[in-house]
C-alpha cells in the first residue's frame, strides 16, 4: 500500500469509497459523502492534506482529508472524513493513512490537528479530550468524542471555541 496526495483523477474513487464506507440501507448518500463534496468547493479544503491509500494494483482504497479551522483566532485543523473501503477495512490503512495525515500536517508546521470521533480508536494516533488543552466543542453534546492531538508547532495558550470549515455545518 502507499500513501499519497489526491490528485484531481482520483476525486470520483475518493467519493465511491467514502461512499462505500459509510454506507447505510436508510441513507442513500451518506452525510460524509455529502460533507467531502462541500469541503471540495471550501476555501479551507487543503490539498496538500488530501491523502489516498492506493493497493499494489493502484487502487485507490481509503482516504484521509485535513481542512483549515480554528481555535478562536489560531488556525488548526479539523480531520475527517477518514474513509477505507469496506473490503479493505480491519488491514491498517485507516491507521496508515492517520499517521500519513499526522505526519503531513506536523511537517507544515499545523499545531494541532481536532476530530470527532471514537476515543477508543483515535487515542491509539495521541488524540486525547479536547477539554484537556482548553479546547471547546462547536456543539456541547460531542465533549466525549472531540479530541485533539497536539503537533510540534503547538501552542499551549490557544484555548477556546473550535470552529470546524463552515460545511460542517451545513451537513
Amino acid at each position: 500500500m502507499l500513501i499519497r496526495r489526491e490528485t484531481p483523477a482520483d476525486a470520483a474513487t475518493v467519493r465511491e469509497v467514502t461512499s462505500r464506507a459509510f454506507a447505510r440501507p436508510d441513507r442513500p448518500v451518506p452525510v460524509e459523502t455529502v460533507l467531502l463534496d462541500e469541503l471540495r468547493g471550501d476555501p479551507a479544503w487543503l490539498p496538500a492534506l488530501s491523502l489516498v491509500a492506493v493497493d499494489a494494483g493502484g487502487v485507490v482504497v481509503g482516504h484521509v482529508v485535513a481542512t483549515r479551522a480554528h481555535v478562536g483566532p489560531a488556525p488548526a485543523l479539523g480531520l475527517g472524513p477518514l474513509s477505507v473501503h469496506p473490503d479493505h477495512q480491519r488491514r491498517g490503512v485507516g491507521s496508515a493513512l492517520m499517521h500519513a495525515a499526522l505526519g503531513a500536517a506536523d511537517a507544515l508546521d499545523e499545531p494541532l490537528v481536532v476530530l470527532l470521533g471514537d476515543p477508543a480508536y483515535y487515542g491509539r494516533f495521541g488524540f486525547v479530550p479536547a477539554a484537556e488543552h482548553g479546547i471547546e466543542p462547536p456543539v456541547a453534546d460531542w465533549r466525549p468524542y472531540f479530541q485533539v492531538r497536539t503537533l510540534s508547532a503547538y501552542d499551549p495558550g490557544v484555548r477556546g471555541a473550535f470552529a470546524y470549515a463552515e460545511p460542517f455545518a451545513r451537513v
